[in-house]
């Protein structure tokens, strides 16, 4: 008797929607979300949206690629927690350098409560641009995070803090340099304050001048309206923590938007706030600085900023392109 052929089970459309929306909720440069996910059956196609690269910022890319890695990974998180299992083939065709991954999602994946937890911290995950407190031992934190890292080849370490001025003085260095480009200035100030857009940074999670004083390492934005917001910290006391990778290519710059993601929700679990800094890694002279300042010897990538923060209220969740712009079928592109 000849035997039964299994049966994938096909992803439904409600699915597959549900896991693109929650993965869209990853973080990017200037919330640009600069993705495009195209379905075929149980395979998604993950593509860097090109018309959505900021030349003036991120002249090469790499910022954009690191967005859409971080992305990539909220969507295995995403598939997870809804009890699918997903197979990541990464920059699979190098002749079009825009297609970063394919991603086929498979059925019977058992749901546990670490995938029920990482799904609902990318529901409470948020940029926090203010002051921070310490978090509770940052050597433990380190080492569990290294951990989390191990198999992804991104390397994640905490920055000493007698090696903070160094850190300040490439952020100041970053923005003296930033000031003189009239071309940045521009594209910054299309992409923060424009509350109505669906992208960008809306007005309410602008800090004020005050505010943006007392964070030393923050990117120099459009200040936000005047506000009184954690008075009780003069400066920053967050933890510093610098992701690098082995060599400076697609590839890497990829599977560190993974490993940001990775990093970003395991502090949200935590009950920690945390906020990227890309402006420090944005150009030579400043991202040399931070090759210095850091042991290990590979390209650094992302600066992140964590901590406590000493009332968090309510998180502000930033808006999200509509899935029509950024899902789409194969028929149908």
């Amino acid at each position: 008797m000849a035997s039964a052929m299994t049966t994938v089970p096909k992803l439904d459309k409600r699915t597959i929607e549900a896991a693109v929306a929650l993965a869209c909720r990853a973080p990017s440069l200037h919330n640009s979300q600069p993705w495009r996910w195209v379905v075929d059956g149980n395979t998604l196609q993950l593509f860097a949206d090109s018309d959505r690269l900021l030349p003036s910022t991120d002249a090469f890319g790499r910022q954009m690629v690191i967005s859409c890695g971080a992305v990539l990974h909220h969507l295995s998180i995403a598939f997870a927690a809804a009890g699918w299992t997903t197979t990541i083939a990464r920059i699979p065709d190098a002749s079009n350098p825009g297609h970063l991954a394919t991603v086929l999602v498979e059925p019977d994946h058992a749901i546990s409560d670490d995938d029920v937890k990482s799904a609902t911290a990318i529901t409470r995950r948020s940029s926090d641009r203010l002051p921070l407190l310490a978090p509770p031992d940052p050597d433990v934190l380190a080492t569990s995070l290294a951990a989390l890292l191990a198999h992804t080849g991104t390397q994640i370490e905490l920055i000493d803090r007698g090696q903070r001025s160094e850190l300040i003085h490439a952020s100041a260095l970053a923005a003296s340099l930033r000031g003189h480009d009239s071309m940045y200035q521009e594209e910054l100030d299309w992409w923060a304050g424009e509350s109505t857009l669906p992208e960008g940074v809306p007005t309410d999670s602008l800090v004020s001048a005050d505010e943006q004083e007392r964070v030393a390492l923050g990117r120099k934005f459009p200040p936000g309206r005047p506000n009184s917001r954690r008075v009780d910290l003069a400066d920053d006391r967050a933890a510093i923590f610098v992701l690098s990778t082995p060599a400076d290519a697609r590839l890497d710059w990829l599977r560190c938007g993974e490993a940001l993601s990775a990093v970003l929700l395991e502090c949200t679990i935590r009950g920690l706030a945390t906020c990227a800094l890309t402006h420090l890694t944005e150009l030579p002279r400043s991202r040399e600085m931070i090759g210095k300042v850091a042991r290990n010897t590979g390209a650094p990538q992302v600066v992140i900023r964590v901590g406590v923060a000493p009332e968090p209220g309510a998180e502000r969740l930033t808006p999200r392109r509509p899935l029509s712009e950024v899902l789409f079928t194969k028929r149908n592109i």
